[in-house]
């Protein structure tokens, strides 16, 4: 099935990229706010904001320096306040004070009661743990409630367009590092194909290119010690991942770089090139592939 395309509306509340955004989605109920920390008090008065609806609180752990998430539900108090209100209960909250802006979903009918906030809460919470991108700092796993099949199917299409306005909010906590392969052009589709090596200086590691870099995989054996040239952000990745290096030098969770060289400099604990270090089975490394797509698509 051909995959087809989505018209969202952004729109900047404040005329600032930086500011509220409301997001909608042609043909879809849903509607999607990204608010900072900050900026809670100029919500207040928006009819929406005051209904239910499930909000996600990002963040930055102090201690290890990852990205955090809680994912909580608000359903309407006896004074008519809702989502708003228990943001403002958890900015007052010293316990919550890591989180620096909220993305809430609501409707824009006012159709979710009770039965639904809890579903999506649940599901929404078990799709960010399964993802692994972020620290979910829930306590406990939320109850599903009762919903029938019906109501199942149309909660599940909700979340589908939710996956995209998150993702659009710039928040990929559905989205695990490593997507499902997808065949090559030569039909391809063995994960064994799609994977790049470093095998040198005491360091074993694979890899895997995505639309967002290269990722690491867990699994990988890296250099025991850097040389005094390694680059400082390499230095800084070895550092910000201790805990998940363990004590063979064998990472414990895929770690994503941007470009190449800078996961070869992490695996070598040196300055390199990574468009010659990383090589497929067979010896080819990123830029021979790279040269043979372009030479295909000429």
């Amino acid at each position: 099935m051909a995959v087809r395309g989505k018209n969202i509306n952004l729109f900047l509340m404040d005329g600032d990229p930086n500011g509220r955004i409301k997001c909608t989605l042609a043909n879809w109920t849903g509607v999607a706010y990204k608010i900072s920390r900050t900026e809670l008090e100029k919500c207040k008065g928006r009819d929406d904001l005051s209904q239910s609806g499930v909000y996600f609180l990002f963040g930055i752990s102090d201690d290890t320096g990852e990205s955090v998430v809680y994912i909580g539900q608000a359903g309407v108090r006896k004074n008519g306040e809702g989502i708003l209100y228990r943001l403002q209960e958890h900015k007052r909250n010293p316990e919550k004070d890591y989180w620096t802006e909220a993305v809430v979903f609501t409707t824009s009918n006012n159709s979710f009661g009770p039965t639904e906030i809890s579903y999506l809460e649940n599901r929404f919470t078990n799709m960010a743990v399964a993802a692994k991108r972020y620290i979910v700092k829930n306590g406990n796993d939320p109850s599903p409630g009762n919903i029938t099949e019906e109501k199942e199917s149309e909660l599940e299409e909700f979340i589908d367009y939710s996956i995209i306005v998150m993702g659009t909010l710039g928040h990929k906590v559905f989205e695990p590092l490593l997507q499902a392969l997808k065949p090559s052009a030569h039909g391809e589709d063995d994960a064994e194909t799609q994977l790049f090596y470093i095998k040198r200086s005491g360091a074993d590691a694979k890899s895997r290119l995505t639309n967002e870099g290269i990722v690491v995989l867990s699994g990988s054996k890296i250099r025991d010690k850097v040389v005094p040239s390694c680059p400082d952000y390499a230095k800084a990745v070895r550092d910000d991942n201790k805990e998940s290096i363990d004590s063979e030098c064998v990472l414990q969770k895929d770690i994503l770089f941007k470009t190449p060289s800078g996961a070869s400099a992490f695996v070598l604990g040196a300055p390199t090139n990574g468009n010659v270090e990383w090589k497929t089975a067979d010896g080819k490394t990123l830029k021979d592939i790279e040269n043979l797509e372009s030479s295909e698509v000429q």
